[in-house]
């Protein structure tokens, strides 16, 4: 495929070739996806590991930040995932002239949502307090955050920017940047926490600042990059400045604040959940987590292949292909339900295996074996329906998926949850075992109805291709 553009479908090829190219496309552009995820959920994992080497105060308080900023930070991903869609849709229909516009509105948008952000955690001793922390792991926690803010604008201005380059269809861009970030931040945190190159050990707190410096560093490469290279003369920043537009930031915000928000629904139940779990012991709480880390680790490739499908999704509907969006939306739903299947046949085989890398306590390796056996149904729910609404967003259909989204986690999976978990309302009390088998329910509840509106939503072509 041509770095430069998504290829257009050929429509004269048989059903099981043009299917067959279109899951091609679909690897071409998801597998720099996944390697930019790995990367970002790398820094997470970098963090920790040395934070904790710290001591565990600092890795209380690294922990307990990053679970202040990362539900913000993914609701306004989310908002700012609008422009993915609208962008390849541009592309597709080759109306170029419309993409550096939306571009700035997202940039626009990027400029407010750090601000809000930057208020918020720069103000939350009122949350600390609430929590009851020990002094100094408020202190670090807080630190950590005032550290943090100042890579917030280069974090959200990296999102904006990725909705031009994925959408155009050049999903390499972020990977790379995406890498340049994890190779800064590592040798960042190495200085800063421990105190070398004659700077004091700030320990957690540093870790806030390796961010910061790492994000704005490829911030920096990235606007550099945009501006020389040649295939971004024709996008340019500075050249095609756009000032303010209400009607566009209002289209921007009503397909991306239902992404945002059902992005933060999705977060914030797994928080809740770990809450509820909290009075059971650490034993089942460390078991929970490994077992839901696992499973994190697993949804990459499908999330990957998602996103990849919105960008697929939208530049065949703005070309005017709405059978081969069709086609790649449905039949996608084949492609993730095997590569499910494959990863539950995993986990039941080395579920054992998965624990021991995790722990050496037997305990624990027990909880999570058990975890493990009800994940792996788990996530083939959770594959179906990430491909499902990866799909309708590439229709740009946000608001009912939504809602689909709320009822599902709040409405069935939650409750169910608690039911099974502390009670015997249905069955024996299940333990941290029923949260799974209720978010099992809640996402098989999920495929069900975005499958169904995925088979029966009937978009208007002109639209996808005006915007």
């Amino acid at each position: 495929m041509d770095e430069a553009h998504q290829p257009l479908p050929e429509a004269r090829k048989p059903l099981i070739s043009r299917t067959l190219t279109e899951w091609k496309t679909l690897a071409i552009l998801g597998g720099p996806i996944l390697i930019a995820q790995i990367a970002q959920m790398a820094n997470g994992v970098i963090d920790t590991v040395m934070a904790g080497h710290a001591s565990a105060e600092d890795l209380a308080g690294v922990g307990i930040g990053s679970s202040l900023w990362a539900p913000l930070f993914l609701f306004f991903m989310g908002m700012l995932g609008a422009l993915q869609p609208i962008i390849s849709g541009y592309n597709g229909a080759r109306t170029l002239k419309k993409i550096m516009p939306v571009t700035w509105q997202g940039i626009y948008l990027a400029g407010v949502g750090a601000v809000i952000m930057i208020l918020l955690l720069t103000n939350v001793h009122p949350v600390l307090d609430g929590l009851n922390l020990e002094a100094n792991t408020a202190r670090i926690t807080q630190g950590y955050l005032d550290a943090f803010v100042w890579g917030i604008p280069a974090l959200l201005l990296m999102a904006a920017l990725r909705g031009l380059t994925d959408g155009l269809g050049h999903t390499r861009v972020i990977m790379a940047f995406s890498l340049l970030s994890t190779l800064i931040n590592l040798p960042l945190n190495y200085i800063f926490i421990y105190g070398k190159l004659g700077l004091p050990a700030m320990g957690g707190i540093g870790c806030g600042w390796a961010t910061s410096l790492s994000n704005g560093a490829a911030a920096i490469a990235l606007l550099a990059y945009l501006n020389r290279s040649k295939l971004y003369r024709q996008f340019h920043l500075v050249a095609d400045w756009a000032k303010p537009d209400a009607a566009l930031i209002r289209y921007i915000l009503s397909i991306g604040l239902p992404i945002g928000f059902t992005i933060f629904v999705e977060v914030s139940m797994f928080s809740v959940i770990a809450l509820f779990l909290a009075p059971l012991g650490p034993v089942v709480v460390a078991g929970h987590q490994i077992a839901l880390n696992v499973v994190s680790l697993l949804f990459m490739l499908p999330l990957s292949i998602g996103m990849a499908l919105t960008l697929r999704v939208s530049f065949l509907m703005g070309a005017g292909a709405p059978d081969t969006a069709r086609l790649i939306a449905r039949s996608s739903l084949v492609l993730a339900a095997s590569t499910a299947l494959v990863f539950a046949i995993l986990l039941f085989v080395f579920s054992r295996g998965i624990s021991a890398l995790y722990t050496s306590e037997a305990e624990v390796q027990a909880v999570t074996v058990r975890l493990l056996m009800f994940a792996a149904i788990f996530q083939v729910a959770d594959v179906i329906q990430v491909t499902c609404i990866s799909a309708l967003r590439g229709y740009k259909d946000t608001g009912i998926p939504m809602l689909i989204m709320l009822f599902s986690f709040w409405g069935v999976g939650l409750p169910l949850g608690y039911t099974l978990t502390f009670t015997d309302l249905l069955v024996p009390a299940m333990g941290a075992a029923g949260f799974w088998v209720g978010l099992t329910g809640g996402l098989a509840s999920a495929s069900l109805l975005l499958g169904w509106r995925l088979f029966h939503y009937r978009p208007q072509i002109n639209a996808q291709a005006a915007g």
